[in-house]
């Protein structure tokens, strides 16, 4: 655990450190955010946050790889996969972050990163289920891990609307997913040493160290190059966790155990993965293509609610911790579960008249 933390700490410093002068590079090149119909802020705003986080998380691999534990991940290929992959990423993102590209571009980007990573062993081999263990050839297995990956990818760049939304929202996911990691290999006796723990702390340290730069009021946006790293990195840790447990365990483990790192992303990203739904859905419906703009995305619907810009990130921050803590407490909550869940579930309509205080005030007294 002392190795995980330090690796952490590694990114997080040099992520923090870093972010200043990447805004002066954004600024002296002109990579700017501006300020267009759909957008929350006022003033154009420097971007390419995505190359500090990503040589954060280099740097921090780079001390993982001496330590005496961790040293062992690197036996495998899959965090050189993952590191292939966000260097194209950031590399297309960087161009967007600065020319702008096209829809069509960044998706084979993405498409791209993907294979790369399924090139390197980041591959779905086998799906979970109910006593039993579907094992996937690569004709399935492969589109499966494409789409997944680029599906988080662009869900997480979905979140990336409000200062410090997207940054927050990974940071959760990635420590829920690092904790559900290691505590999953303390109870099955695993080499704690693992791609997928590895790559969810550098992920949360990367997030923690851009947060205090990005939170708002920001003084500098992760842009694409920052947002499809993350979902990258988020969705090849989902991946790489379940090809880590054994299929021939996954009766005796139990469903819902097994089939948790697939379900964990879509817990802790349910409502960005709901609002890319319902952004293709509503565009198509009416006429448009599904990758173009507008302004009623869920975190604009909290403004239009009345809540503040940081109380409106908070308020997406507890969802998604809510989600994240109650998936990975239940995984493991032998005793009692149904009491676990009863709390969580009482939490959650705590959160929910939380989040409606702003429509409550305006219902006309009687």
């Amino acid at each position: 655990m002392r190795e995980y933390l330090l690796t952490a700490f590694v990114v997080a410093a040099v992520t923090y450190l870093l972010t200043p002068l990447v805004r002066r590079l954004a600024e002296t090149i002109g990579a700017y955010t501006p300020v267009r119909d759909r957008d929350v802020h006022t003033i154009p705003t420097p971007r390419l946050g995505g190359i500090a986080m990503f040589v954060g998380i280099s740097a921090g691999l780079l001390v993982a790889s001496h330590l005496p534990t961790l040293q062992r991940v690197f036996d495998t290929s899959e965090v050189r996969g993952v590191l292939f992959g966000g260097i194209l990423l950031v590399a297309i993102g960087a161009a967007d972050d600065r020319w702008g590209l096209d829809a069509l571009t960044k998706l084979a980007g993405q498409i791209l990163a993907a294979g790369v990573m399924v090139l390197q062993g980041v591959q779905l081999l086998y799906l979970p289920l109910p006593g039993n263990t579907l094992s996937l050839s690569p004709n399935i297995g492969v589109p499966l891990t494409v789409i997944f990956v680029v599906v988080t990818i662009n869900a997480v760049n979905f979140i990336d609307g409000l200062d410090g939304l997207a940054a927050g929202v990974v940071a959760i996911a990635a420590l829920a997913f690092f904790a559900y990691s290691y505590e999953i290999s303390v109870v099955k006796h695993y080499d704690r040493a693992a791609p997928a723990t590895l790559i969810t702390i550098v992920l949360a340290g990367a997030c923690l160290g851009f947060l205090p730069h990005n939170f708002n009021p920001a003084r500098v946006f992760m842009g694409d190059s920052g947002s499809m790293l993350l979902g990258l990195m988020l969705s090849a840790a989902s991946v790489s966790l379940l090809g880590r447990l054994d299929p021939n365990n996954t009766a005796t483990a139990g469903f819902f155990p097994a089939l948790l790192p697939l379900l964990l992303p879509l817990a802790v990203l349910a409502v960005p993965f709901i609002d890319l739904l319902l952004a293709v859905v509503r565009r198509t419906r009416s006429g448009q293509a599904p990758w173009e703009p507008d302004k009623l995305h869920l975190h604009h619907r909290l403004l239009r609610l009345g809540h503040s810009h940081a109380r409106a990130v908070l308020i997406m921050y507890l969802w998604s911790a809510l989600i994240a803590g109650a998936a990975v407490t239940v995984a493991f909550a032998h005793s009692r579960p149904y009491l676990v869940i009863a709390a969580y579930l009482g939490a959650g309509a705590v959160l929910l008249v939380a989040s409606n205080i702003p429509r409550l005030r305006q219902q006309p007294r009687v």
